[in-house]
């Protein structure tokens, strides 16, 4: 039930429903728009209207895969107002902005002392739910936040910044994760395959370090959105040899780092003959268990790096947050990245449209109140 100080928290403020819309997830490939009881909170929680929420990529597989059981409501990428509070918050209050992650680690464990925090068994845990298994809930017009992620992992948006740019903090943490742990430098060339929105991000936080970024993509029209964040080398995939490329820009070595931000493993092969000898291949989309063909002496004898990266890491929670915040009106306006708007209602649509990319779609979004 929901406790007498969050009642208390929410007078004066929009009543909350007993009922809302949500996009239910039934079985592989089946998502429905229902009518679901708006989730309770308890102490040390919090409830969000949701705003603004991006369609991931990792959602899209659980859907078309059935990896995971049903129902659940998916969307994790989520921005939204307050609108009641739990006994015991004393940082948060109805109204305020804020965006949230659905994960957050212990900060104890073994994994957690060796900076792994995505293999954390508290941070495998989802802290956000629109009911049902939690799973992130953004797709709803109401989340419940849990006590954990409300102490860690729960952010103001600073005002000026709309919900769509805050939105962007969790999906820029994972890419910024990803690009630091690459450490790149001035003087190296890396190779960014793909150039959906996470693509674009990884390539253009890539570009910070100064090294130059060459990007490739099927289509002419990303390449166009990616040129707006300053990616200026381009490669169309389907008309260069991108190995040819990633050499010819590089003195004849190949890539000092290749980042794969598609899920096609039949591209790992690509991305680690495009590395030079003794560079870094990175998978960044390969969520799915399954087997890759790759040659070992690539990694034995070329002496090539071949590591990944997944999800958030609470240790550039801030520098993330920031470069999303302060981005907005500094040359970093993510909402750009956005091609579709969806009403809740049309969920439904929204996840198709994410689920068959065209030269015309890019970063997708479920916004509630539309």
């Amino acid at each position: 039930m929901a406790t007498v100080s969050a009642v208390k928290a929410t007078a004066g403020q929009e009543k909350i429903p007993a009922t809302m819309r949500a996009a239910v997830y039934r079985g592989v490939n089946d998502v429905r728009v229902e009518t679901v009881p708006v989730p309770q909170i308890g102490p040390g929680e919090v409830l969000i209207k949701v705003a603004a929420c991006g369609v991931c990529g990792t959602d899209l597989k659980k859907i078309h895969t059935g990896s995971h059981s049903a129902p659940r409501i998916f969307g994790h990428e989520t921005a939204g107002t307050i609108a009641a509070v739990g006994e015991g918050v004393r940082n948060f209050a109805p109204g305020d902005r804020v965006m949230v992650f659905h994960h957050i680690p212990c900060g104890r464990c073994y994994y957690c002392r060796k900076k792994t925090f995505a293999q954390c068994a508290v941070y495998k845990k989802v802290g956000c739910t629109a009911g049902f298994e939690p799973s992130g809930g953004g797709f709803a017009e109401y989340v419940r936040v849990m006590d954990w992620i409300v102490e860690r992992g729960l952010l103001r948006i600073p005002d000026g910044v709309p919900f769509e740019q805050a939105a962007f903090v969790e999906p820029v943490n994972t890419c910024y994760k990803a690009i630091r742990n690459l450490a790149l430098a001035p003087d190296e060339t890396v190779l960014v395959i793909g150039q959906g929105p996470i693509g674009i991000l990884l390539a253009a936080l890539a570009a910070r370090s100064g090294a130059k970024v060459l990007t490739s993509d099927l289509y002419a029209e990303r390449h166009a959105v990616a040129e707006a964040y300053g990616l200026k080398h381009p490669i169309l995939s389907g008309q260069a040899d991108i190995v040819a490329e990633a050499r010819a820009a590089s003195d004849g070595r190949g890539a000092d780092a290749v980042i794969l931000a598609v899920g096609i493993d039949s591209l790992i092969k690509t991305a680690m003959d495009a590395a030079r000898p003794g560079g870094r291949i990175l998978l960044f989309a390969q969520t799915q268990h399954g087997d890759a063909v790759i040659d070992p002496a690539a990694v034995c004898m070329d002496e090539k790096f071949l590591i990944g990266s997944y999800s958030a890491s609470v240790e550039v929670q801030d520098e993330g947050a920031s470069l999303v915040f302060d981005g907005y009106r500094g040359g970093f306006d993510l909402t750009r990245l956005i091609s579709h708007r969806f009403s809740l209602e049309d969920s439904v649509q929204a996840i198709d449209v994410a689920s068959h990319p065209t030269a015309g779609s890019m970063k997708i979004f479920i916004e509630p109140g539309k």
